[in-house]
């Protein structure tokens, strides 16, 4: 498994090419070849044409590691994810620190939804730091390291309106969309741009949830 391969060094690409294409190796200071039998899996955050565009990445190089290409799209393309991905990693730190934990509770994940840095890439060490001095069964708003339940500047949801109580995961992400649309009069692209996902995913969301954006304009 190679990580972030487009931040390889230029000089290095070719010889891990070379390795790929001939498929054996020489130590440093060997004269001894040795054959290697592997499957490569490589993963990158830079879009691969950028990478090749802008000289940080060869394309023979790409060419040859891009058999199979899985394309994973950012956590704030998919909050459907945050749920389950806050779960299992909750249920690892609750084995690490040997607590008995019952999950989140509903507010906390309606804060854990609105708050778009967490959104954007699930902070896990803040609930590892949360299980550290937990005294209850269950994470609550008050184990959150957010500033008085306040959203961060540049929020999708900032604007001076709270989540109502009780709403599952899907109705707060109906009402962050509902309530960005207002705020852009209807405008998708600059609704998306704040939401931070790309325009066809919130058509999708519009869809999904059968959202009339004409209605929340004219209210």
């Amino acid at each position: 498994m190679l990580d972030e391969i487009a931040e390889m060094p230029v000089e290095l690409q070719p010889k891990l090419l070379r390795v790929l294409q001939e498929r054996s190796y020489r130590k440093i200071g060997s004269e001894k070849t040795y054959a290697v039998d592997f499957r490569l899996i490589c993963s990158t955050n830079r879009p691969p044409a950028d990478a090749i565009r802008d000289g940080l990445l060869r394309d023979d190089l790409f060419y040859r590691i891009s058999t199979i290409t899985i394309h994973v799209p950012p956590l704030r393309e998919r909050s459907e994810d945050i749920q389950l991905l806050t779960e299992h990693f909750l249920h690892m730190y609750a084995q690490k620190y040997e607590r008995t934990i019952n999950g989140v509770s509903q507010a906390a994940y309606q804060k854990l939804f609105a708050h778009h840095g967490l959104a954007t890439c699930v902070n896990f060490k803040m609930l590892s730091s949360a299980l550290c001095c937990w005294q209850r069964h269950k994470i609550e708003p008050i184990d959150l390291p957010f500033d008085n339940g306040t959203v961060p500047e540049g929020s999708s949801t900032a604007g001076g309106w709270d989540v109502p109580p009780n709403m599952t995961l899907e109705d707060i992400e109906r009402l962050v969309i509902e309530r960005t649309l207002q705020r852009t009069g209807g405008n998708k692209q600059a609704a998306a741009n704040l939401l931070g996902i790309y325009r066809p995913r919130l058509y999708s969301k519009i869809r999904k949830y059968n959202i009339d954006v004409g209605s929340l304009v004219s209210a």
